[in-house]
């Protein structure tokens, strides 16, 4: 009997993006020298702080990161273009999620792949790129951005003060709860990310990479969520 792909709500889907994130932001600022890969802007911050207080040797790595970002967008626009599903973008991040996951197993195995680690935490920055081009180009897919939380948490405490002290509508609480999605799933991603890291450090982005391949299912462009 046919099996016809079952595809995820708009619901689950902005939990399982904005879980992933979480784990792999937490993981490579744990594990890979304090990078921020999902949450990019935030290395702007480490590297100030790292320079003036003279603690980082590879500030290099966080300057890399944005070029890395940048070009993960273009690329993601580009292979977008090329591609009929609508999930094309994310199984791709899926892919380079494993694959940086077992390239960082690899060289706790083998002194002679060390030279690998450097870039290791750039895949990852490139995987978190793609996820953020997805967002944009298919920003209905999701209850809102899946990679920063500001504006998530600035949209929830909007709709908190309306229900509290001006209008309680069914809209209202909605919006909230879609925020609440977005962002108890950022917030769930960043702990199993922590706890992952100091588990088995930076090769345990191979999970939220096989998430992505066995939940998301190629979805054509044309087809409504």
């Amino acid at each position: 009997m046919l099996m016809l792909p079952i595809y995820l709500s708009i619901r689950q889907l902005s939990f399982v993006l904005t879980l992933v994130a979480g784990f792999c932001d937490t993981v490579t600022f744990i594990a890979a020298n304090e990078v921020f890969s999902a949450h990019v802007t935030g290395n702007f911050i480490v590297l100030a702080y790292d320079l003036v207080y003279h603690t980082e040797t590879n500030a290099w790595m966080k300057l890399l990161t944005f070029p890395v970002f940048f070009l993960a967008v273009v690329t993601g626009r580009w292979i977008d273009q090329k591609t009929p599903s609508r999930y094309g973008l994310l199984r791709l991040e899926g892919f380079l999620l494993i694959g940086s996951g077992l390239q960082a197993y690899m060289t706790q195995q083998s002194a002679n792949l060390v030279w690998l680690l450097p870039l290791i935490p750039l895949q990852i920055v490139f995987a978190m790129g793609l996820q953020n081009t997805f967002g944009k180009l298919y920003s209905q897919e999701t209850f809102g951005p899946t990679t920063v939380m500001t504006g998530n948490v600035t949209q929830a405490a909007l709709d908190s003060i309306d229900l509290l002290i001006r209008m309680d509508s069914a809209a209202k609480r909605e919006s909230l709860n879609k925020q609440l999605v977005v962002i108890l799933g950022f917030l769930l991603g960043c702990l199993l990310g922590a706890l992952a890291a100091q588990w088995q450090g930076l090769g345990v982005v191979v999970f939220p990479g096989l998430l992505l391949l066995g939940l998301l299912h190629p979805k054509p462009k044309d087809s409504t969520s």
